[in-house]
């Protein structure tokens, strides 16, 4: 019997001759892993990113009133009649709709004092309730903050800026990252002395977006411009940004 060993690619074959006939192991297993080993050597991935920035639509307040007194329900009944204000602030002079005002923060708790003699004890009770309203004239974000602590409201927090209906911006964030995969990939080939072929594969990431935090609070000036002659809030809402990342495959030639 004599023995003999080919090599096919990268991949090593042997056989036997016989009496009789020739027997060939391995050849088409060897075929396939070579024709894999020269597809991957054909591949480009790249990853594009996209971004754009746009003004905001709508704008999330946290409006609320917090209260003290000696009993949890003294606290609670004093921070309802101001909630109640505020609600029917909104609502009718406002004319905001119910469902653009919902509870966001509610409770009632002690507070304590503490000393060496006598301990801890009950100093008086808090009661704090915040409101989560939206509102889409931007316009008229001052003037409702001013409203609104005019009539009870003392804890106002972010003013979180965004975009109601996203789905509008996408299609040019995903054209933003898709342009940027392409000029990758063009780079990429042209200094390896390749051309791109056919696109072969996206697999896209979600579209983010980069909501803004107007103010802290009433009283901060974080973000919120205060007219010197009026003494209104003015609250700038700047810009939010939509960014999204893909991955691309291409086909090198």
């Amino acid at each position: 019997m004599k023995r003999w060993v080919k090599q096919v690619g990268s991949v090593m074959i042997a056989g036997a001759l016989l009496t009789g006939g020739t027997t060939w192991v391995g050849l088409s297993g060897a075929t396939e892993v070579h024709a894999a080993e020269a597809a991957q050597q054909n591949l480009l991935t790249v990853m594009g990113k996209g971004e754009i920035s746009v003004k905001p639509d709508i704008v999330y307040l946290s409006i609320g009133a917090e209260s003290y007194a000696e009993t949890a329900r003294s606290a609670q009944k004093s921070n309802a009649q101001k909630i109640d204000k505020i609600t029917k602030l909104l609502k009718e002079t406002w004319k905001i709709d119910e469902k653009d005002i919902k509870t966001e923060q509610f409770y009632v708790q002690p507070n304590y004092t503490y000393s060496d003699d006598n301990g801890r004890k009950v100093k008086n009770y808090s009661a704090y309730h915040s409101l989560e309203v939206t509102l889409r004239d931007l316009s008229k974000v001052g003037d409702l903050l001013d409203a609104a602590s005019d009539v009870g409201a003392n804890s106002i927090g972010n003013a979180r800026f965004s975009i109601e209906n996203r789905d509008a911006f996408e299609a040019q964030v995903i054209d933003k990252a898709v342009a940027n995969a392409n000029l990758k990939a063009q780079a990429m080939a042209k200094a390896s002395n390749r051309s791109l072929g056919i696109v072969l594969n996206i697999v896209e990431g979600s579209v983010s977006v980069n909501n803004i935090y107007g103010l802290e609070s009433l009283q901060s000036k974080a973000e919120v411009a205060f007219d010197a002659a009026s003494a209104n809030t003015s609250v700038k809402p700047g810009e939010v940004k939509l960014s999204t990342q893909l991955y691309v495959q291409y086909e090198l030639k």
